[in-house]
């Protein structure tokens, strides 16, 4: 079965590494209670402050409706907090 992942690539400063790291698991959390066709997700640290969400969902719809639905949740809204910047935002199905 083909699913959506999204990609995001996003800098986060050295002092704020621990709070987005705490915050994580409340965040994952968050989706499986109230995101419909989350599936699971991996955060990969990359060189000079870049961080890669790599978030699975069953279809782009599911994707359309958390989008929408932003950081309403408590998790959600303390693991944005400790992201600095966006550098790239990507959707695609899996092959």
């Amino acid at each position: 079965m083909a699913t959506t992942v999204e990609l995001t690539r996003f800098r986060v400063d050295q002092a704020k590494v621990d709070a987005l790291l705490a915050a994580r698991p409340a965040m994952l959390a968050d989706f499986r209670e109230d995101r419909a066709g989350f599936l699971d997700a991996d955060l990969v640290r990359l060189p000079d402050g870049e961080w890669l969400d790599i978030v699975r969902r069953r279809t782009p719809e599911d994707v359309a409706a958390s989008r929408a639905k932003g950081a309403d949740l408590p998790g959600i809204a303390a693991f944005l907090a400790a992201v600095d910047s966006l550098v790239s935002a990507e959707e695609g199905v899996s092959a």
